[in-house]
């Protein structure tokens, strides 16, 4: 329970954005909701004056709007008839749908929803914008008016045309609006109600606190029955209905739910679902609209697998799955990377993340929470860890300056590329492990096994790191900057488990390292050659990497006699290169240098010797 415990307290702490709105990226609008609200897809948008008169309406383009709710109502479906208190599908709040030719399905639906409707009016915490709804309601003149402003529409029987057909075009013409909005029955279309003042501007009935306040009021007189909170530890009105629409307006999953009370289900050693776990209502409400408001402000959605971290005293957190211009996109990254400069891109990790360190209290806290639905109905929690904030914060450090390569594939704004070294985020490990065409099954399964790996500072899992070895060795199966990311993305992963580091060592004398720089030379060699040439090719060391991981004495001697004309290219700058490949070969103990395949820290070896040398090649430029 601790997960719905961090929710509820976050909820608390955050009080102030309730009904407050936000928007993302996309421009989607969201807010932390009110207790005992909800959210819909409304259709139509009824305005009634001040003295519960028709005004006029409109149609929507399915705007998500603030309702108020019942436990029964946010959980209804099938033929179960729970009205919502205020907005509701047009066969709930239209009175006169059965002189239009409804039946006694609406007949049933109206007559709850009116009579709870009344109830709410008649209490002690009603609001005038409420009653002046009711009243409209209540004179049963709905699909009347919503005809007369040419938003529904009547067939020659006079009955409402509920669903679109070609014939309908010899009485009204081109096909209307409404059936372009509204999927299936039009009976089904979400009315939402809004009440205008000719004097002045009114705040909209749905962001409106004081109407908030009131339903929640005149709901709380409604729970009665206490149980012990589970979660709280106090005896508080309980229920057994919890929210759904967590990741969006259409989900159905739930977090917390029960079995069926009929049939043969076993239920263990329980009668009813409270004996094992009671939670009261307001801690439900708060803990799951807290939620979705998480989700829908920093939570990233994959194949409907939910990942998010937010923290106690600050909700925004750092992602331990970002890279370092993902952390902090103000950083200013210098298009080329020197290896004698990684430093200076160690201490830029440390100040993006020590930007999170501020105002830090005792109990300062971060929540990680994965969270994804096998079936439509029920969800479950896949990852929940929660540590000290401060610990957190090192442990990401800690990963990426153990987890850390030179990557190229990043892109400014402006479209130029931007280099910066440091761990890649875990989407481009999937990219690398997998490919850039990978299920997305598979890339949130793989985002959520390395967590582990990030917060608690676990092994990499060998098969992540076989997958992108194989893919970063097979340079001609990809494009040339597919191929580059993955082998960045790659060296990084081998890094984690080696400690070798990025800068070049020259004394490293194991022979995946050293045939890895052999096989550098040879691409630097051949490439620098084309590049004078204007050629865009593939070099012999990439179209023979593969041969070369398995048999590389034998596929050295290949790549090597095939380097004669691209040193004639290069002529006297050469010299130093074919000294580099005797030195390096000369640091090979004589039983290494064998066709036995290599591991993965030929990869490093060839990745900081490319750097190396054309760090070097810039420098000669920069001196002619």
């Amino acid at each position: 329970m601790s997960w719905l415990q961090k929710l509820y307290e976050t909820y608390n702490n955050n009080t102030d954005e309730v009904g407050v709105v936000q928007k993302r990226y996309n421009d989607r609008e969201f807010t932390l909701l009110p207790i005992s609200h909800t959210t819909q897809n409304a259709h139509i948008e009824i305005n009634v004056t001040e003295d519960g008169n028709f005004h006029s309406a409109e149609i929507l383009d399915k705007e998500n709007t603030l309702i108020p709710t019942t436990e029964a109502s946010s959980s209804r479906s099938g033929k179960a008839i729970y009205p919502y208190p205020l907005h509701d599908k047009l066969s709930y709040c239209a009175g006169d749908f059965e002189q239009f030719g409804g039946g006694n399905k609406e007949k049933e639906q109206f007559n709850a929803y009116i009579k709870q409707l009344k109830s709410w009016v008649n209490a002690n915490s009603s609001h005038p914008k409420v009653k002046a709804i009711f009243d409209y309601v209540n004179k049963r003149s709905i699909i009347h008016d919503l005809v007369e402003e040419n938003v529904l529409f009547l067939d020659n029987n006079k009955n409402l045309i509920v669903k679109w057909e070609k014939k309908y075009e010899e009485v009204v013409g081109d096909k209307p609006e409404i059936f372009a909005k509204v999927t299936g029955d039009v009976s089904a279309a979400f009315v939402r109600f809004n009440v205008h003042s000719p004097i002045s501007t009114t705040e909209n009935i749905w962001s409106d606190k004081s109407v908030y306040q009131s339903f929640i009021d005149f709901y709380n007189e409604k729970l009665e029955e206490k149980d012990l909170c589970f979660v709280t530890g106090e005896y508080l009105p309980s229920t057994e209905r919890h929210a759904n629409k967590v990741r969006h307006a259409a989900d159905k999953a739930k977090l917390i739910s029960s079995n069926d009370s009929v049939g043969f289900t076993f239920r263990g050693r329980f009668d009813k679902s409270y004996q094992a776990a009671a939670i009261s209502y307001d801690v439900s409400q708060k803990a799951h609209n807290a939620l979705k408001w998480l989700i829908n402000q920093q939570g990233e959605i994959i194949d409907d697998r939910v990942f998010l971290v937010w923290g106690n005293d600050k909700v925004e957190i750092v992602n331990p799955g970002a890279d370092l211009i993902a952390l902090n996109p103000a950083l200013k990254l210098e298009d080329e990377i020197r290896v004698d400069t990684l430093k200076h891109y160690a201490n830029q990790v440390y100040r993006a993340i020590h930007g999170y360190h501020h105002d830090l209290k005792t109990k300062s806290e971060v929540n990680i929470l994965v969270l994804d639905s096998a079936t439509t109905g029920r969800m479950g929690v896949l990852y929940y860890r929660n540590l000290n904030k401060e610990l957190y914060l090192q442990r990401l450090i800690d990963w990426h300056h153990s987890c850390t390569w030179v990557h190229r594939y990043k892109k400014g704004e402006d479209g130029d590329q931007l280099s910066f070294c440091g761990a890649p985020a875990t989407k481009d490990i999937a990219f690398a492990a997998y490919g850039p065409q990978a299920n997305k099954k598979v890339v949130k399964g793989l985002m959520e096994r390395m967590l582990p790996c990030i917060v608690d500072g676990r092994k990499i899992p060998n098969d992540i790191v076989k997958s992108a070895i194989s893919r970063a060795s097979n340079p001609v199966s990809m494009d040339r900057w597919e191929w580059l990311k993955t082998l960045s993305i790659t060296c990084a992963l081998i890094n984690r488990q080696e400690e070798i580091g990025v800068a070049l060592d020259y004394e490293i004398r194991d022979r995946n390292y050293l045939f890895g720089r052999l096989l550098a030379v040879a691409y630097v060699i051949e490439n620098w050659a084309l590049r004078e040439q204007g050629e865009k090719r593939s070099t012999n060391a990439e179209r023979y990497m593969v041969s070369f991981s398995n048999k590389p004495v034998q596929t050295w001697k290949n790549i090597h006699a095939s380097l004669t004309p691209y040193k004639t290219r290069l002529g006297g700058r050469v010299s130093k290169l074919n000294q580099l490949i005797l030195d390096i070969t000369d640091q090979f103990d004589f039983e290494d240098f064998s066709d036995e395949p290599l591991d993965g820290k030929y990869l490093l070896g060839f990745s900081s010797q490319v750097l190396a040398l054309d760090n070097r090649n810039k420098k000669e430029e920069e001196n002619v």
